[in-house]
């Protein structure tokens, strides 16, 4: 099926089409990341286990692949995968004018130092979203997440580099207790519901169908939700078909460690509520990087803030007139200028 209006509001409320089957127009088809079947998952219970799953899994890359390099921000998760890697090699952290990426860098360099990788910084422009935005929407056959075309240009720059296959850590935040503001409150149904969506399509669109579809699913009772449950699928999806589609657009296979793995105990909420959000991932990181204090956790920048400040906001009749755009993030307001330029392109 294709519905424009329901992909609008689907891509404007998630960031992505939800939705199996159902498409923008005649011919279009996205493809949303399956997630790791249960089966093939591994349970870990201590950091010592993460190590050592880890370790396996990249040892046995290394069977396969000569050139792995690595997308290596100033964080936990890819910085515990750097220490796998062998002497030499490829490192890509982004950098901004903006200086959005200034934290990352800096603690970047030092894990490159300590374990010999060849550090490269690939810069982010408002030139590069409006050349390499049209690229990785084409393949999705919808708009796309802002971290999708720096992605796509860093892959582009690995394959140059002789990089044959690339480490990611995007998974440890779902999987270990990262998402500490969305899973530690003991929420309603409503207030998770206005929580979680990225961008009211009421707000913004002109024709906005409704996704509540999409969070009955996890309602239970009278007012409650298994958030739970929803972050293990609706978040995963949204966050993983990003890296998917980027670095499938790229040419360059990826992998993510962490999606493979699985808690064998449950997460300790009092530890998450308590500043701890990832405790295992952070006593992986003091075992790989004593010397060193354990950064906040953050989401991989993107320079929109600044690149979006006076941005006016849509003009093609699919969107209100009356946008408050002066209300709106930097990643919300990327969401309106991909969207319409999704729509410019194919509409």
């Amino acid at each position: 099926m294709y519905n424009k209006n329901f992909c609008l509001s689907s891509y404007i409320a998630f960031r992505y089409i939800w939705k199996d089957g159902m498409d923008f127009y005649k011919g279009f088809k996205h493809n949303n990341y399956k997630p790791v079947p249960k089966e093939q998952q591994i349970g870990v219970k201590t950091s010592e286990d993460i190590d050592r799953e880890i370790r396996r899994q990249v040892n046995e890359l290394y069977t396969k692949y000569d050139n792995i390099g690595i997308l290596l921000s100033g964080g936990m998760d890819s910085a515990n995968l750097a220490s796998y890697l062998k002497p030499g090699s490829h490192a890509y952290t982004f950098i901004s004018d903006t200086g959005v990426f200034n934290d990352d860098i800096e603690r970047a360099k030092k894990y490159c130092e300590k374990f010999g990788l060849q550090h490269h910084l690939i810069s982010i422009t408002f030139d590069d979203y409006k050349y390499y935005t049209p690229i990785v929407i084409a393949a999705k056959s919808a708009p796309v997440h802002s971290i999708e075309p720096q992605i796509y240009k860093a892959a582009i720059a690995a394959k140059k580099d002789g990089v044959e296959m690339i480490l990611v850590g995007e998974s440890a935040d779902l999987i270990f207790g990262g998402m500490d503001k969305l899973i530690t409150p003991e929420w309603t149904f409503d207030a998770f519901v206005k929580r979680y969506t990225f961008l009211d399509p009421e707000l913004v669109l002109q024709n906005p169908v409704s996704q509540m579809e999409l969070y009955e699913k996890y309602r239970i009772g009278k007012d409650g939700i298994d958030f739970m449950r929803f972050m293990d699928d609706v978040f995963a999806i949204e966050s993983s078909s990003s890296y998917l589609n980027a670095f499938s657009v790229a040419g360059l296979p990826y992998y993510d460690p962490y999606a493979r793995l699985v808690m064998s105990e449950p997460l300790d909420m009092n530890r998450v509520r308590n500043g701890e959000p990832k405790y295992l991932v952070r006593g992986l990181y003091a075992m790989k990087y004593p010397e060193l204090p354990i950064p906040e956790k953050i989401p991989m920048p993107r320079p929109v803030d600044s690149i979006f400040k006076d941005w006016e906001g849509p003009k093609r009749s699919e969107f209100r007139s009356d946008i408050p755009m002066q209300q709106l993030t930097g990643n919300q307001k990327w969401q309106l200028w991909c969207a319409e330029l999704f729509l410019q392109l194919y509409d």
